[in-house]
């Protein structure tokens, strides 16, 4: 009767201790993200209003998908890993969960840049990634001195000569491509194919060399240059652009006709997170216009949110409005998964562009 009366007593602890467990689980987030992506002041007013904490783990993609390995997609309730660093990753070592995408508010998001995500982190029929941050490679033109530059074949053109410069970068490579009709995404899975573009860009890289001023290897030495008017036109970021914008209205951000190259950072759940639904109410609230006007009002990159411009401090406002508008993310060519060996491919084109004489 005792042992009865005591494996009752036992059961009934260990059932409430359980629960309690879970109810303690669920009132904790563990977020592991970049610097940034989780601005003290939103942290709180989401405590505020879903009484969840979050805890958040500062990292990058490399640490992000090797934590979640050692794991087998634990330790973590949500992740942001960027978009072209998720399919290959999940195919092999099956670190995420699919999205629902029932729990998720799409009519806060940028169609253009969801349907990029679903398509690019999808595995076996199923998307895991929702956008979060993005940001873009395309033209900082000087436009008293180079007006009609729009495009990055601009970049090759001998009327520029002495005032050109970029980075010998793989994205150089997939920017001069699309600016000449080349879709080198969808060439990512035929090598043969995609040897022979690079062969192309490789010859139309060296033979405007002539043009080129220098390659700049950090943004400083780029603004020194642009400051000076040294350099007319370069391939570089909104956040470059807009720093000299600021001091001389001539210089600005050009959105290239061919598309600007964008990268975009997501929100993925891993595989054996304990609080789901907390992480799907974070990224909803993190998307959420006047929250995502937070984020970028300190860190001065785009999100995915639709309607944070308004939002925005005025000059945030003004440089994202006039350099982002609906037709130019609408053409935005997000860098997807590369395939293996494709890298080492290219890095052979680029040193054979630097050293040419």
């Amino acid at each position: 009767m005792k042992k009865s009366i005591l494996l009752v007593v036992l059961t009934v602890f260990m059932s409430s201790v359980l629960i309690g467990g879970l109810q303690a689980d669920d009132k904790v987030l563990r977020l592991i993200s970049w610097t940034g992506y989780a601005p003290p002041v939103l942290i709180e007013k989401f405590k505020k209003e879903t009484g969840i904490t979050v805890e958040v783990t500062y990292s990058n993609n490399e640490e992000i998908m090797s934590k979640l390995r050692a794991t087998r997609g634990g330790g973590f309730d949500l992740a942001q890993p960027s978009q072209d660093r998720i399919s290959a990753v999940q195919k092999q070592f099956k670190i995420y969960q699919p999205i629902d995408f029932s729990k998720i508010d799409e009519a806060q998001i940028d169609p253009s840049m969801l349907a990029a995500v679903k398509k690019n982190t999808m595995v076996n029929g199923e998307s895991y990634a929702v956008p979060h941050v993005y940001g873009t490679s395309g033209l900082v033109v000087n436009k008293a001195k180079a007006p009609n530059a729009k495009d990055y074949k601009d970049l090759l053109d001998p009327q520029y000569a002495g005032r050109i410069s970029y980075r010998v970068r793989r994205p150089i490579l997939m920017a001069m491509g699309f600016s000449l009709g080349y879709d080198p995404f969808a060439l990512y899975e035929n090598k043969p194919e995609y040897k022979k573009f690079l062969d192309v860009m490789e010859k139309e890289l060296i033979k405007g060399k002539p043009v080129v001023r220098n390659y700049y290897e950090n943004a400083d030495a780029l603004i020194g240059s642009m400051r000076s008017g040294e350099i007319w036109v370069a391939m570089a970021w909104e956040q470059v652009s807009w720093k000299l914008h600021e001091e001389n209205p001539d210089i600005d951000y050009v959105a290239p006709t061919s598309g600007a190259m964008a990268w975009v950072d997501t929100f993925a759940i891993p595989a054996k997170a304990d609080n789901v639904e907390g992480a799907y109410k974070w990224i909803n609230f993190s998307l959420r216009p006047e929250n995502a006007a937070v984020f970028t009002n300190n860190e001065k990159y785009g999100t995915a949110s639709v309607g944070a411009t308004k939002f925005m401090e005025p000059n945030i406002r003004d440089n994202f409005t006039r350099s982002f508008p609906a037709a130019v993310m609408a053409k935005m060519n997000w860098y997807p998964t590369v395939p293996p060996g494709l890298e080492t491919m290219e890095a052979k084109v680029l040193e054979k562009i630097k050293i040419a004489k």
